[in-house]
């Protein structure tokens, strides 16, 4: 059984893949916050500006098989196009995420990505691993393509990850927009991403594109 917050078709707006057309299927649940305001300030990740609660959303659902679920998604990507790329995210997509869909998703020639926060080991066959730490434990998943560090996170050093094997290094200021007045760092967090990155050119700067443009 998968369940699935929502599915649709966009671009991708960060990271490596910026602007790159793509199906994001958002599975419900983390390991990290349950999602519920009232646990947000005792929890591992207390900065998450996602809704992953419950199967609602847009062509949100529980689907028994990884047939069922590839047959919904897939119906998302434009008729008769190639070049299928579908991001697996959260919540923590590790959490649901497992072999027979990802062998699924292949016989359907999908590229297959995840957005993960590391914490979980990963099934294998995914082709751009993307990991977002969002807590101080050793990460699980040390290795990839893509790490993107959500900054500034007080207990979160950049220096941190910079030796781990990952092909890029991404800064991304974090979103303000959806915290409480006591929760708001005393810093503009875009301004202190940008001179990190220019500080320490192992980084580049990675901005929500998707939200400047006011799209999903």
């Amino acid at each position: 059984m998968y369940s699935i917050k929502e599915a649709f078709y966009s671009l991708q707006g960060e990271g490596a893949h910026a602007g790159r057309p793509a199906l994001f299927c958002r599975f419900t649940g983390c390991n990290l916050w349950s999602g519920l305001e009232k646990t947000r300030a005792k929890s591992e990740c207390q900065f998450c500006d996602t809704d992953f609660i419950g199967t609602d959303g847009q062509n949100g659902g529980k689907f028994k098989t990884a047939q069922q679920l590839r047959s919904h998604i897939d119906a998302l990507w434009p008729e008769s196009q190639g070049h299928k790329y579908v991001v697996f995210t959260g919540g923590e997509p590790a959490l649901q995420l497992d072999n027979e869909l990802i062998a699924e998703m292949k016989r359907h020639d999908y590229t297959i990505a995840i957005e993960t926060n590391g914490t979980m080991e990963l099934p294998q066959g995914i082709d751009w691993i993307c990991v977002s730490p969002k807590t101080a434990k050793p990460l699980i998943v040390s290795e990839g393509n893509e790490l993107k560090l959500v900054y500034p996170q007080s207990h979160l050093s950049p220096e941190l990850f910079e030796n781990l094997d990952f092909q890029h290094f991404y800064l991304q200021p974090m979103d303000q927009s959806h915290l409480t007045a006591d929760q708001i760092p005393l810093i503009d967090t875009q301004q202190a991403t940008l001179h990190y990155c220019l500080s320490h050119p192992r980084w580049r700067l990675s901005l929500q594109t998707h939200k400047m443009l006011n799209i999903d």
